[in-house]
């Protein structure tokens, strides 16, 4: 296996690994641009390949410039973790790479927002085979897990405003980063679902992550959907799947 880490002209070359298939689509292209900035502030995005071929990726960042919404001071934030295939290895190699740097860079340690009920954010078995303990929960069915080098680190915590920030938005609001390229798709299924029920979409660019860890209702942090103070959806929908969201609340 073999670890290599994106820079400057790697993206420009090869690209990232979501939405490879669709090169010239907004999502994607957003997401490269995003990953430019990111690169510059020591965000890593690793990519695994095995018998040169890739077959998993992980993206991490310190805390302060993290897009999950937690409090992690002198952490490193896991935003993703993919593998193509379970049971090899690839995972844990891609989170030892993360610790190894985090222990490198002085930090508390390592923290992951983490939700059983959805592929958009990884479940919680492989980091805790790895020596991550639960730190928090949110509504949702998010969890904050940690991987500490000290008993007596700190630990990160979620806010715990979260119903407050769902009852600033009456109208129907998509909050959103360019973090995943899936995003760009996501954010136009909500415009014409809602559309179909004469309803009007606004879109709400989280420009920095004081937005981010101020107005997100959830710790997902990088898209929510939100009607009348309820929280629509925190990952991408289908258009039919919008409308049958949106319908009851409508009503």
């Amino acid at each position: 296996m073999q670890l290599i880490e994106l820079n400057h002209e790697l993206l420009e070359g090869t690209g990232s690994y979501c939405l490879r298939s669709r090169k010239n689509s907004p999502g994607y292209l957003a997401k490269n641009h995003w990953l430019h900035d990111r690169l510059g502030e020591g965000l890593k995005y690793v990519q695994l390949y095995a018998d040169k071929k890739q077959v998993g990726f992980i993206e991490y960042t310190d805390a302060e410039y993290s897009s999950r919404v937690v409090y992690a001071d002198n952490y490193l934030v896991i935003h993703c973790l993919w593998v193509s295939e379970t049971g090899k290895g690839y995972g844990t190699e891609l989170i030892r790479k993360c610790i190894a740097d985090a222990a490198g860079q002085g930090k508390h340690g390592v923290a992951v927002v983490t939700n059983q009920d959805t592929a958009w954010a990884p479940g919680k078995e492989i980091f805790m085979r790895n020596g991550f303990i639960p730190a928090d929960s949110a509504p949702y069915g998010f969890e904050l897990l940690v991987h500490k080098f000290s008993e007596g680190a700190p630990s990160p915590y979620f806010p715990s405003d979260w119903e407050a920030r769902l009852a600033r938005y009456d109208n129907l609001t998509v909050l959103r980063t360019f973090q995943c390229p899936y995003l760009d798709v996501a954010t136009s299924n909500v415009i014409e679902g809602a559309a179909r029920l004469g309803i009007k979409a606004e879109i709400r660019e989280l420009a920095s992550r004081e937005e981010l860890m101020a107005l997100s209702p959830t710790p997902y942090g990088v898209f929510a959907v939100v009607y009348q103070g309820r929280l629509i959806s925190y990952h991408r929908l289908t258009v039919n799947s919008v409308i049958k969201k949106l319908s009851p609340v409508r009503s």
